[in-house]
């Protein structure tokens, strides 16, 4: 029951050439085609959404910065694109793996730190140490604010990686259960709720990813 169950994190298919990690790069790939096609009300809202995100990014990082912001928007949308994707079946989900998670994070956190410190060494020590800390207590805040920069990459990957291997096994379960036809009728409004749920939690996930990079940023 376990292996069945978490199968369908399984990226390997019966096939020589796999495109599960295809899912990663498709929305680059079908990006452009919404340039040559009519103004509709979902390319209207896509616009609108990326115009109130970006405002939120450029509000939380400093205007000396503000050329990270295509950077972001683009950790956003990838991410959100691998979360949506992976809502369809037989779609593989990246972001549902560890290993691609802890990748992504401990990428952008090892590079931020390598920047900092070869570029403002000082400023980046000054905040192991927060303004009016006791002085007997210097020691103890920096082993805290340090373990606390450490554990960055990790918190980010597992909280993305959570959220949607427990999303995707409440589906996979429900969906399971779907063969009782007396219950049939519940179960797909169950259904319905949970994929509406799910596609809000692929987006939640993604803006708090990207915002939490931008805060990263702003300390820099």
């Amino acid at each position: 029951m376990m292996n069945n169950l978490f199968s369908i994190f399984d990226p390997s298919t019966s096939y020589n050439f796999s495109l599960n990690w295809f899912s990663l790069i498709i929305w680059i790939i079908l990006a452009p085609f919404s340039f040559w096609s009519l103004p509709s009300l979902f390319l209207t809202s896509w616009k609108i959404l990326l115009k109130k995100i970006f405002k939120e990014v450029s509000n939380n990082i400093s205007s000396i910065k503000n050329k990270n912001l295509i950077f972001l928007i683009s950790i956003f949308i990838s991410i959100l694109f691998s979360n949506f994707f992976g809502l369809f079946p037989f779609i593989f989900t990246p972001t549902s793996h560890l290993i691609f998670t802890m990748l992504l994070s401990f990428s952008f956190w090892f590079s931020l730190l390598i920047f900092s410190m070869m570029n403002k060494f000082n400023k980046i020590m000054s905040h192991l140490v927060p303004l009016g800390s006791p002085i007997y207590l210097s020691f103890f805040m920096v082993l805290i604010e340090t373990v606390s920069n450490l554990i960055r990459p990790i918190t980010l990957s597992v909280r993305l990686t959570a959220n949607m291997i427990s999303g995707h096994l409440l589906i996979h379960l429900l969906s399971s259960m779907m063969v009782e036809i007396d219950f049939f009728i519940f179960l797909l409004f169950l259904m319905i709720l949970l994929l509406i749920l799910e596609t809000a939690v692929a987006f939640i996930q993604s803006f708090v990813f990207m915002m939490l990079i931008s805060l990263y940023i702003n300390e820099i």
